[in-house]
């Protein structure tokens, strides 16, 4: 039977609010989608129907439902990708859908009139470019991935990180060491894998298995998703935690440490037209 996601990014307008409140005012975006997932109780199924490429309807349409309610007052962002409530936000209990579609839109009228570009916005939302890298690391050869990932690990502040390659020991692609301070480091394993869907939580388990014993943290890294089961058994209680970085996050990385991306600033012109009109 085929499932689909069927609440729209303004449906989630008041779920999201709520969401945003329970979490403290503030929250990463896979904390805010746990969040609103919970809140609005849905399945694994609707959680895990694929919009295009490598991100879901959900996923999709719940960024376009936090860009309304920033561009509503409700919501501001830092570059670190964390999201909190304004001033605003904190006194708004609920929200009517057609005044934030209304307002939003007053907002995009003038915006285009005066050519403003907003391109935190722009990034928040849009898939080109996402998709355009994804597609292209799936292109490569699984060493070559595999090389990838060690230089990302790198870039991050890992230091002795090693490719097993095809010797690798139940899918353990690779190992390193992540220092924090001084003092303290923690040995990690980490995996890689080039889908074009989701993660599931049998994966999670099998790399798991073979992490047993061996290290103290564990990193898989795709270039697709991973379902809400997937996430839940990587933080489970009482196991061997391991990190998860999607084909989102790592586009995002890998645009961010300017791996295989080059980013050309765009002009922005503003023409004002009172200047004009008091001559």
């Amino acid at each position: 039977m085929m499932i689909d996601f069927n609440y729209t990014y303004d449906d989630m307008f008041n779920p999201l609010l709520q969401a945003m409140k329970e979490l403290g005012g503030s929250g990463s975006n896979s904390e805010i989608e746990e969040k609103v997932s919970e809140l609005m109780n849905l399945s694994e199924d609707e959680l895990n129907v694929i919009h295009r490429g490598n991100r879901t309807k959900f996923v999709y349409r719940l960024a376009w439902t936090r860009n309304y309610l920033k561009r509503f007052g409700l919501l501001e962002n830092s570059k670190r990708g964390v999201w909190a409530l304004t001033k605003k936000g904190f006194e708004t209990e609920q929200v009517n859908q057609v005044e934030v579609n209304k307002k939003v839109k007053e907002i995009d009228k003038e915006e285009q009139s005066q050519s403003i570009v907003d391109i935190n916005d722009n990034d928040e939302t849009g898939e080109e470019w996402q998709d355009e890298l994804l597609n292209t690391i799936k292109s490569i050869e699984p060493d070559q991935f595999e090389r990838l990932c060690q230089r990302l690990l790198r870039e991050l502040g890992f230091a002795n990180v090693t490719v097993e390659g095809r010797s690798g020991d139940g899918g353990i692609d690779g190992r390193g060491i992540l220092k924090v301070g001084v003092v303290i480091s923690f040995h990690v394993v980490f995996q890689c894998k080039r889908y074009q869907g989701s993660v599931g939580s049998p994966t999670i388990r099998d790399f798991r298995g073979a992490m047993s014993g061996r290290t103290e943290k564990g990193l898989l890294i795709t270039t697709g998703t991973f379902t809400s089961d997937a996430k839940k058994e990587a933080k489970r209680d009482g196991a061997t935690p391991i990190d998860l970085i999607d084909g989102i996050e790592l586009a995002k990385t890998l645009k961010d440490l300017k791996l295989g991306v080059e980013i050309e600033l765009v002009e922005k012109v503003i023409i004002e037209k009172e200047y004009f009109n008091n001559l």
